[in-house]
């Protein structure tokens, strides 16, 4: 029987190990956790302070849904003796394997408030689950599965597993029970501003998404920028949605621009918009190689553009033809649009000219043209054609333009 001392410290379990701390861990996560900006840091030191409480744990996993454009989910893991958590994303269609449907996970997802498993104990009906055959093997002997509930009757997953034998007693349970309203809030939190973060770098890219995380949100606020700019158009693609089924131009569409956007944002560039079928992406100048890490990127993206239209001639279908214009200049990087409705984006000159160049390829019979202003800037007057100059509209000089010596593909008319 306890006395109030061991009451007051914690739950003595029935072996006599050392209580569990009482209110210290619960104190720590409602106080001490909001300067903390990552739930992974905060589920490492949860359990490591629950060890030193006194808790038999060996093992413990989150596992989130998230709202993120190519991932379906995450799993944050901790084992005993890890110094920091080991973090898995789940792509979409995980749900429909055999594995998830066979575990823990896809009945707490379905409703489930608890999967309780001694893994001391090997039985038939594990076949199917090779999970606790796993635990098992790593010397694990209990495992429980729990909600974590969020707002609006959003579900996760919280998995903890002993080592110790006889695993876990009804008090240890009991304790982790008890914290997990205050993790689903603190949780909520994190992945909440994640989701916000996440949000925003899918729709307007990542420098942008931190100026208007960092307070960038009325008209007109922004910064003048030097940047190289890059404006990407698909020809006749007007012609090719009322000749296709709709879901074969969304296909043609997402391979486009995946040839076209993984390049850009492997070689620094940041996409600030999709304009239907056309895309316009900066590279700062604040990084010194800017100016050759565009043309890098146009190179590969010719190159992905060309194995796309190989695989679209195998399928019966036309090739895909481009335009691409690119120039140099400052530019006001930030918020424009209505009172209610903005777009983060960027505006001026230097921009205009980029879109000109993107149109003059049709004449020009060229995929890519440049402008003399970013040839010279980039040290690569010699590499290229200086195919004139041409009058633009709304300029009164014409532009020097300059193309690739030697292009991968021809801009159709």
């Amino acid at each position: 029987m306890q006395t109030s001392s061991e009451a007051k410290a914690g739950v003595l379990d029935e072996s006599g190990d050392k209580p569990i701390g009482g209110k210290g861990v619960l104190d720590w996560l409602v106080t001490e956790t909001r300067d903390q900006r990552f739930i992974d840091n905060i589920f490492v030191d949860l359990c490591e302070r629950l060890v030193d409480a006194g808790l038999p744990l060996a093992r413990a996993t989150l596992h989130f849904r998230i709202h993120h454009p190519q991932w379906l989910g995450a799993r944050i893991l901790w084992r005993k003796g890890l110094p920091e958590a080991d973090i898995r994303m789940y792509d979409y269609g995980v749900e429909d394997t055999t594995v998830y449907l066979n575990s823990p996970l896809y009945a707490i997802n379905n409703g489930a408030s608890q999967v309780r498993k001694n893994l001391e104990v090997a039985v038939e009906d594990e076949v199917a689950n090779s999970l606790y055959d796993e635990l098992r093997a790593e010397g694990f002997t209990d495992y429980v599965a729990l909600p974590l509930e969020h707002t609006l009757g959003k579900r996760h997953v919280i998995t903890f597993a002993s080592d110790r034998k006889g695993g876990f007693t009804d008090d240890h349970l009991a304790y982790l029970t008890g914290l997990l309203p205050v993790l689903a809030l603190v949780s909520e939190i994190r992945l909440k501003n994640r989701m916000a973060r996440t949000l925003l770098e899918t729709y307007v890219g990542p420098h942008a998404s931190e100026q208007i995380l960092a307070g960038a949100t009325t008209r007109g606020s922004g910064v003048t920028v030097s940047a190289a700019i890059l404006i990407c158009d698909l020809r006749d693609f007007t012609r090719l949605s009322d000749l296709w089924p709709r879901d074969d131009v969304i296909e043609l569409l997402n391979g486009y621009f995946d040839a076209m956007s993984e390049p850009i944002e492997r070689h620094g560039g940041e996409i600030l918009k999709f304009m239907g079928d056309g895309l316009l992406a900066i590279f700062p100048l604040s990084n010194a190689q800017a100016c050759e890490n565009l043309l890098q990127a146009i190179g590969e993206a010719e190159a992905a553009l060309a194995r796309l239209n190989e695989e679209n001639l195998a399928r019966g279908r036309e090739a895909l033809g481009y335009g691409i214009g690119v120039n140099v200049g400052d530019v006001m990087y930030g918020n424009i649009g209505s009172r209610r409705r903005l777009d983060f984006t960027v505006i001026g000159p230097a921009v205009n000219i980029a879109s000109r160049l993107e149109n003059l390829t049709k004449l020009a019979k060229r995929p890519v043209l440049l402008s003399r202003a970013f040839v010279e800037l980039a040290g690569r007057t010699r590499d290229m054609e200086h195919l004139g100059a041409f009058p633009v509209k709304g300029l009164d000089e014409p532009i020097d333009v300059f193309a690739f010596s030697s292009g991968t593909a021809q801009a159709a008319e």
